[in-house]
């Protein structure tokens, strides 16, 4: 079957989302997983190309006046119309980095992944309030989820 991708689309403008990024990957290419091949990119740097070659997503953004990020927003608004019918179905999850409680967050990429048909495969992971080092290690297990759901075809 080959290796299966996993794509993190994560926006890390601080040393804190940074090092959330940067344990969504290491959980996704923890060593026991073979079959896996896990890259991280910028929402800017992501585009309908790197989308439609990944068999599962990783959404990584800050939350902004109640929203996502505007980075995040960017990526989907370039990729919506071009990936909508060959990536229906495609599983990903999110995390959050939110001062306060994210949900304005959570609502908007949920009506956007809804609309692209895209498969909710893990509840959204909310760091919310003031940065907690205990967040890298809940995003190091969501990336640790995501490759091994994609590494033994469960999703």
């Amino acid at each position: 079957m080959g290796n299966r991708r996993l794509l993190i689309v994560a926006h890390a403008p601080s040393p804190n989302t940074v090092a959330l990024r940067d344990a969504a990957l290491a959980g996704a290419r923890h060593p026991d997983i073979e079959g896996v091949e896990a890259t991280a990119l910028s929402p800017f740097e992501a585009g309908p190309a790197e989308v439609r070659a990944a068999d599962a997503l990783l959404l990584g953004t800050t939350e902004n006046l109640g929203y996502m990020s505007g980075a995040l927003k960017d990526f989907f608004d370039r990729i919506y119309y071009p990936c909508l019918e060959e990536t229906q179905g495609r599983p990903f999850a999110v995390y959050i980095r939110a001062g306060h409680d994210g949900t304005g967050t959570r609502r908007a990429i949920d009506s956007i992944t809804t609309g692209l048909s895209w498969r909710p495969v893990h509840d959204p992971v909310i760091c919310r309030g003031a940065f907690d080092p205990g967040f890298v290690g809940q995003v190091h297990d969501l990336g640790l989820f995501m490759a091994v759901g994609l590494d033994a075809a469960v999703f």
